[in-house]
């Protein structure tokens, strides 16, 4: 367990006060049933491999928490209540109250699913090479960041480390299956779509976003596919501003690529040991999270 910035009352202590199990903790994708992320920002953590856990998770969690309640239908969300959390953790709930929801437990599918609605990043790449992404074929003659036709699905492997690996659709479906990938394909152009439209309504280009999925282990709705981990945070997408949209280059965005651009330019391999991040770095990135929260919610971080 990775530890956070949480002042004076610690995680782990809340958790053994409320008896919360270990498995039940959520703190960078994986499935769970109680998930909390820390208020604050811890000021000593620089190192990449931990950005996404200690620099902005307070901002990821109140936009997926946004998001979850707005795409309905699939995220078996409980709550967000502490009240309504089990009796335990009730005593607890001002350290809890808007870091934390209560949802359901699944078994996660061992691939990213991943809507394009342009052509960035390692879609770009691929198609300056082969004229497709991911095996599907794309007209000839795009630019860097044009926007596509239509969204594409193009899962990925989740890897357990390193970076993720673009696949075809029907190699992911020789992973989960073949209706599954349907099913997974259905869905994951389903909230793209909703989600863009949405920011788009606020001035943000959503280029592209990634989604998990898993199948309930239990309870009525067994077997049944939900939506699992972050929704349309600028960690799992590609967040431009509309305004400011030129096709034929890289975009302005709100998201990580401004840190991805910090490590393209000291030409870091990708590998052991990650490089530490300068303060400027951090101080930009957290700033263009909090811009897009305000753009999209319309509120501001408590």
């Amino acid at each position: 367990m990775r530890k956070c910035g949480y002042g004076a009352t610690g995680l782990q202590d809340i958790l053994n006060a409320a008896k919360v199990p270990a498995w039940a903790l959520w703190l960078q994708g994986a499935w769970a049933a109680f998930l909390v992320l820390p208020r604050t920002f811890n000021p000593a953590t620089r190192a990449y491999g931990n950005l996404y856990g200690n620099l902005l998770d307070y901002v990821i969690s109140a936009a997926l928490i946004f998001y979850i309640l707005t795409i309905a239908g699939i995220f078996r969300l409980r709550s967000t209540r502490p009240e309504d959390y089990p009796a335990s953790a009730r005593p607890h709930a001002d350290a809890l109250r808007g870091r934390s929801m209560l949802v359901r437990k699944t078994e996660p599918f061992a691939i990213e699913c991943v809507a394009r609605g342009y052509l960035s990043g390692s879609g770009w790449k691929e198609y300056q090479q082969s004229g497709s992404v991911c095996g599907i074929k794309l007209p000839p003659g795009l630019r860097e960041s044009d926007r596509l036709p239509e969204p594409i699905f193009t899962p990925a492997t989740k890897a357990a480390t390193g970076h993720d690996i673009n696949i075809s659709e029907e190699e992911a479906g020789r992973i989960v299956g073949n209706d599954t990938i349907q099913r997974l394909r259905q869905l994951t152009l389903r909230l793209y779509s909703r989600g863009a439209a949405h920011a788009e309504h606020r001035g943000i280009i959503v280029a592209d976003t990634k989604f998990e999925f898993g199948r309930l282990t239990d309870g009525p709705h067994k077997g049944e596919i939900i939506l699992i981990d972050e929704v349309l945070t600028p960690d799992s997408s590609r967040f431009w501003p509309r305004d400011l949209y030129t096709p034929g280059g890289p975009q302005p965005s709100y998201d990580k690529q401004f840190v991805r651009d910090y490590l393209e330019s000291i030409r870091w391999n990708k590998q052991p040991p990650v490089p530490t991040l300068p303060d400027d770095v951090v101080a930009k990135t957290r700033d263009k999270y909090l811009q897009a929260f305000r753009v999209l919610t319309g509120l501001e971080l408590e």
